[in-house]
């Protein structure tokens, strides 16, 4: 494989990484933490009942830069590993094979093992004697699902709270026999109370960093 990377003419290997470089939005959205973040965080958004607060750009920039954050030794891992083959040869496509290898050990840790069995076994017939011979774009989607699956679990239990505050005010308000109020007019307020009196912004920001292994 090395060496058909290597042999490839000049101007087919600049149209690779062109290809490639497109790919870095889908791949910084689904191949990192940011997934999680941002997934969770819409999740609270939903649950707290607040319609365009916090806005959706400030949800999304926390979630970059909690991105770079925890995932940010990787990054320099694949920088450190792609540089090598670059100053060695000058062959971009080789740097980034190699430069791949860090985020690929990376999305193994985060990745359920029955999930990413599943697509290895559709795309060879003798499963893999080590991780090194499993390559990225099998490790992907496998690791794109066990992270919908962990963000909604986690969405879940944030979900949970602020839901049965809903069910307490509305039975209140029925019971008042106040038919015409709105319940989530009325649990807002105590929402946004009990988040800030437990810091919730705090305790999900530290949680969700401290969910990865």
């Amino acid at each position: 494989m090395d060496v058909v990377i290597k042999d490839l003419n000049p101007v087919i290997q600049l149209l690779l990484v062109m290809t490639l470089f497109s790919l870095l939005p889908f791949v910084f959205v689904c191949m990192t933490p940011f997934l999680r973040f941002v997934i969770v965080f819409s999740m609270l958004k939903t649950a707290l009942g607040t319609q365009q607060v916090p806005p959706a750009i400030a949800l999304i920039g926390l979630s970059m830069i909690l991105t770079f954050y925890t995932i940010g030794p990787v990054f320099n891992q694949m920088y450190e590993a792609g540089q090598v083959p670059y100053q060695k040869n000058g062959d971009i496509v080789l740097a980034i094979q190699e430069g791949s290898k860090p985020l690929k050990e990376y999305m193994l840790k985060q990745t359920r093992q029955e999930d990413l069995a599943f697509f290895v076994s559709k795309t060879r017939s003798d499963m893999p004697e080590s991780p090194e011979d499993i390559t990225l774009w099998e490790v992907a989607p496998a690791y794109i699902i066990s992270e919908l699956k962990t963000s909604f679990e986690i969405g879940f239990i944030v979900f949970v709270p602020f839901i049965v505050l809903d069910l307490v005010v509305a039975n209140i308000l029925l019971a008042l026999g106040m038919f015409m109020l709105s319940p989530t007019i009325i649990s807002l307020p105590f929402k946004l109370l009990i988040f800030i009196a437990v810091d919730g912004w705090s305790l999900i920001v530290k949680g969700l960093v401290q969910s990865f292994n």
